[in-house]
């Protein structure tokens, strides 16, 4: 079979890493198509070269700009690509823009969608995220879900067809990944279980100038290690927002890094959604700078805490949240991306 895997965004580089190797062993035909959501070299090539992706056929480099524009032009170039190819499928991950455009062209083209990490739901749609992933959901032939939540979350929206529960790629990505070697910690003189570390990149929290700042004094005198989003650091030097003592900031960390960094913290802040799951892999506690989250299931076990920007729930969060509970294996046994390629084949 013939497979369109469209990918946009860093956490969709690792998802679709070990899906498209899945796909490969089983000798199917894949093509590549990149958006360009995410166009820094340090958030999207260095993702392809160290995860051994092949380099995809497309490039839209579409880059950032508005939801509408951005989306229109990743349409347009994502339908021609289709008309072009011709796939039997077309592969989508996640909740960006890149993967409700993907899914849009395919629909209206009448090409069958794999969506993998479906059923995902925060309830809030003040999220372009929550938006993104509902529309796509709605017009997939298959729903890979990760977890039963999801698929209790599409069922009570009226969607019974096409759902698979098959475990969290992530999980596979994570376990395969986190075997490589990196001296991030050494260049940065951190001591496992010595630190804690930080991601802030939402517009919930970086648009709010109030909340970024509620974040970084709430950490102030830590021992924190920041890898900073692109957008995150220029949005700090518009507006002159100065990090506190405590808070070492560096450039964004490749795949590998990333995974020994959330490993080996005493805690992990974060407004990422797929962080959050891979402290659960690594059993390190998190600490959710959002007000809700769509793993549910992290905060159920006790391994996540929900702060939003409050300062006096960050803190009391750092000095008192300490879960020391069993993490039963609910994102599945590490194999999600065989399942994939084993079902779409029987499909």
């Amino acid at each position: 079979m013939k497979f369109l895997t469209v990918v946009g965004a860093r956490p969709q580089f690792v998802k679709a890493s070990v899906v498209s190797r899945a796909l490969r062993a089983r000798k199917h035909e894949e093509i590549l198509l990149h958006t360009g959501q995410h166009y820094d070299d340090t958030m999207s090539k260095v993702f392809f070269d160290i995860m051994k992706i092949p380099p995809p056929e497309y490039n839209l480099e579409v880059g950032s700009g508005p939801h509408g524009w951005q989306k229109a032009q990743m349409l347009e170039g994502i339908e021609k690509v289709l008309l072009d190819e011709k796939p039997d499928w077309l592969l989508v991950y996640g909740d960006t823009n890149s993967t409700l455009a993907g899914a849009l062209a395919a629909a209206k083209l009448h090409v069958p969608i794999a969506h993998v990490e479906a059923g995902l739901r925060s309830f809030n749609l003040a999220m372009p995220e929550e938006i993104n992933r509902k529309l796509t959901d709605h017009i997939s032939s298959l729903l890979f879900c990760p977890t039963q939540a999801a698929i209790d979350n599409l069922k009570k929206e009226g969607i019974y067809q096409g759902i698979h529960i098959v475990g969290d790629v992530m999980y596979d990505a994570a376990l395969e990944y986190s075997q490589l070697e990196t001296d991030i910690l050494e260049r940065n003189d951190l001591e496992s279980k010595d630190y804690l570390m930080l991601t802030v990149h939402r517009p919930s929290n970086t648009d709010n100038t109030q909340n970024l700042k509620n974040i970084f004094a709430a950490l102030e005198g830590q021992n924190i290690i920041f890898p900073a989003h692109p957008r995150t650091v220029n949005i700090m030097k518009d507006r002159s927002i100065q990090l506190p003592e405590g808070i070492q900031l560096i450039k964004p960390v490749n795949y590998v890094e990333s995974l020994a960094l959330v490993k080996n913290a005493s805690k992990l802040l974060t407004d990422s959604g797929g962080m959050q799951k891979e402290a659960y892999f690594f059993g390190t506690p998190c600490i959710t700078l959002r007000e809700e989250t769509e793993w549910v299931e992290t905060i159920d076990l006790g391994w996540n805490v929900l702060t939003g920007a409050n300062p006096e729930k960050i803190k009391d969060a750092v000095a008192n949240f300490a879960p020391s509970g069993e993490r039963p294996e609910i994102y599945g046994d590490g194999k999600a991306s065989q399942q994939i390629v084993q079902i779409i084949e029987e499909f």
